[in-house]
Formats: C-alpha cells, structure tokens, sequence
C-alpha cells in the first residue's frame, strides 16, 4: 500500500469527475459538510456515518504533571474532550482486504 494523503480538494475533484456537479458547489457542500460535523461534535452529539463510522467527543482526563515533547517544559493539562473515531464494519472489512506489503 503506498502512503499517499488525500486532501478535500482531492476528493471534490474525485467527486466532480464521477458526478459532473459543479466543483464550486460540490466544495460548498463538504465543507458545510464538515461544519455541521464540527458543531455537533461541539454539542456533545455522535455523528453516526452508516458503513463508514462514528465520530463522538471523548474526555480526555487532565494530567497535573505533563511535559511538553518539544521544550521539555513540565506543565498541567486540563481535561478536555477530543474528537475519537470508531470505523464501522464495513469499513473494517475493506480495510482487511488491503494486502500487505512483505
């Protein structure tokens, strides 16, 4: 498998060429998209992408001695919710018919 990153420009493009809608709206709505993921994630609400997966909003615990990797500086760390992913099944099952590379 090459490591290869793919961008939301990429995917509009990939989207336009399959559907011939137009690249401006097509960029206008994955990113409203991803806004309305964005604030449902703020308020606390699962987004539940059926064969794909789910996104929540996890606790993280806060931490009273952390050090920051790039400084070395000891610090505190507040708790705080992070964005945690979880794939669905078939996104596991296509994901295990990825060979792999010897």
């Amino acid at each position: 498998m090459s490591v290869k990153k793919i961008t939301k420009s990429d995917i509009v493009d990939r989207v336009h060429v399959n559907t011939k809608i137009e690249k401006k709206i097509l960029q206008a709505a994955f990113e409203g998209i991803i806004e309305e993921f964005k604030n449902a994630l703020k308020d606390g609400a699962t987004v539940e992408l059926r064969g794909f997966g789910t996104l929540e909003p996890r606790l993280r615990r806060g931490r009273d001695k952390a050090r920051n990797p790039k400084t070395g500086e000891v610090l505190s760390v507040e708790p705080h919710y992070v964005a945690a992913f979880r794939a669905g099944q078939e996104l596991k099952k296509a994901l295990m018919e990825i060979p792999v590379e010897k």
